[in-house]
């Protein structure tokens, strides 16, 4: 028994190779996919997610199912991320050309309080999901963005209609003189009935 928990059934080149190609596969896969896979999981997306990690396993680990080569194998996966995170952070500034092909760019999904339909369609993002998106983010209605992109990782960011954006100094002092205002006739309401 204890034999089996340490003793791999692959060589450790093979599984960090191993690792590293299935890694590189997804990576692309979910490039290709587009940000839309990203940005929200749909029940259909999440079942997806939930198998991918199931098809790929033994691509990863290969006839080896030790303790050890389950842990070697987490292990370069977690390090090859976090070198191709520190990579790609490092040459972003240096060639955004290379950034724009592994992130992708931003997509606009509302412009001047329209939706951009083709961009939707394109995407596969439903109308409904973006108008949620954007109340949650303080517009009423569709007519009150002036932008709303999809960032390449995913992410809705809007920019209201300056209209619509929030109070300045000047609404909160009317907004004083108003309470202040109500406050004084409560007051006399108060003594007229004492």
């Amino acid at each position: 028994m204890w034999h089996d928990l340490f003793t791999t059934g692959v060589s450790y080149g093979d599984k960090t190779l191993r690792t590293i190609i299935v890694y590189a596969a997804i990576v692309v896969l979910l490039r290709l996919a587009g940000k839309r896979e990203l940005a929200q999981l749909n029940t259909l997306d999440l079942s997806v997610v939930l198998l991918l990690s199931n098809v790929v396993q033994n691509a990863v680990i290969g006839p080896d199912n030790s303790l050890i080569g389950g842990i070697y194998g987490a292990a370069v996966l977690i390090a090859v991320n976090a070198l191709f995170v520190r990579l790609q952070a490092y040459l972003s500034d240096r060639t955004p050309r290379l950034e724009r092909v592994l992130e992708g760019s931003p997509s606009v999904l509302i412009r001047d309080g329209k939706l951009q339909i083709r961009t939707l369609r394109r995407l596969a993002l439903r109308p409904a999901d973006v108008i949620v998106s954007s109340r949650k983010q303080g517009a009423e209605h569709v007519s009150d963005v002036r932008e709303m992109v999809i960032a390449p990782g995913g992410t809705m960011l809007i920019e209201l209609k300056e209209s619509e954006e929030g109070a300045d100094r000047g609404d909160v002092e009317n907004i004083r003189a108003d309470l202040a205002r109500i406050q004084e006739r409560l007051d006399m309401l108060l003594l007229r009935n004492t």
